[in-house]
C-alpha cells in the first residue's frame, strides 16, 4: 500500500517503513508522531482512492526521527565593471520522518 501526501505544498510518495525528509517543523522533536491528513491518492492492492483534491478520512502517521541540516548552498553575485560582488551561503533545515502507517 503506498499513498501521495501533501505536506505545506510539497508531495511525497510514502509506503510504510519509508523515511522521508521535509522541510523543519520547529513543534515536532524526536520521537514525537506526526499526522498528515492532507492525503491525495491512496494505492495499492488492486484498490485505489484518488482525492478531489484531497481522500476524506484517509491519514499517513508517522514518527519523528531526526532534525538536521543540508548542504551548505554558496551563492555569489557579481556585476561586471562596477566593482560589486557579493558573496552569501545558505544551509536548508530538514525534519526526518519514518513512515509508521497508512489509514484510509
Amino acid at each position: 500500500m503506498y499513498a501521495v501526501l501533501d505536506d505545506r505544498n510539497q508531495q511525497y510518495r510514502v509506503q510504510p517503513g519509508d523515511r522521508i525528509q521535509i522541510h523543519l517543523r520547529h513543534d515536532a522533536a524526536e520521537g514525537d508522531t506526526v499526522t498528515f491528513d492532507k492525503v491525495c491518492l491512496v494505492g495499492g492492492e488492486g484498490v485505489g482512492k484518488v482525492g478531489t483534491p484531497f481522500v476524506s478520512g484517509a491519514s499517513v502517521t508517522g514518527k519523528v526521527v531526526r532534525q538536521l541540516k543540508g548542504p551548505k548552498i554558496t551563492i555569489g553575485k557579481y556585476r561586471r565593471r562596477k566593482n560589486s560582488r557579493r558573496r552569501t551561503g545558505f544551509r536548508a533545515q530538514f525534519t526526518v520522518v519514518q513512515i509508521e502507517a497508512i489509514n484510509g
